[in-house]
């Protein structure tokens, strides 16, 4: 058995479902062994006596996960990974963490520098796509009606419940009261965003 290395870094995988279908896909390929599959990246050893890395590829691809080679998309995929971990799975903790500070020390790197290559590879700037991820959590949060708009404001660090409400009608369109009230208005996917 000779085995082989692969790290393939992929625009896209952000969520845990994502990283559980590639665990079950991979698991049940003879001749692959998954070394980890994170948010963003995927390591796993395989058999080249059985496989090739283009089979390996093609797996990927037709689970339509885009493969990224370029650093500098590489560099962009782990600014998103960064911004939805501190959304979405630290509750926003901007009170107690900065922004930028929590971006920079997650890619070791200097924020003017992140924000920089941010916006020549996006249609927008960072903190312009952190504003998204943070409407995106308020529609959850409304969606799951755990917590009032004020506790939501607090927990998202706005300000005040206008500020959120202002900013949640200039994003999507239409009021909060409208998202809650409206089943058929959606949620973005985080890919989508």
């Amino acid at each position: 058995m000779l085995q082989e290395k692969l790290i393939i870094h992929l625009k896209n995988l952000y969520t845990k479902s994502g990283i559980k279908l590639l665990e079950l896909v991979f698991n049940n390929i003879d001749g692959v062994t998954v070394n980890y599959i994170l948010l963003g990246e995927v390591s796993l050893f395989y058999d080249k006596t059985k496989l090739t890395s283009q089979y390996i590829y093609k797996k990927i691809e037709d689970l339509e996960f885009v493969i990224v080679k370029d650093e500098n998309l590489i560099l962009v995929e782990k600014i998103k990974i960064a911004c939805i971990e501190l959304i979405y799975m630290a509750n926003n903790v901007d009170s107690l963490i900065k922004k930028s500070n929590y971006i920079s020390e997650k890619l070791g790197l200097p924020y003017n520098k992140i924000s920089k290559i941010f916006s020549d590879f996006q249609p927008y700037t960072l903190e312009n796509y952190i504003i998204l991820l943070k409407i995106e959590c308020v529609k959850h949060m409304i969606r799951r009606n755990e917590y009032n708009l004020s506790e939501i404001s607090y927990m998202m660090n706005y300000s005040s419940v206008h500020y959120l409400s202002n900013q949640f009608k200039k994003i999507t369109g239409y009021t909060v009261s409208d998202f809650k009230n409206n089943k058929d208005l959606k949620i973005k996917p985080l890919e989508d965003i």
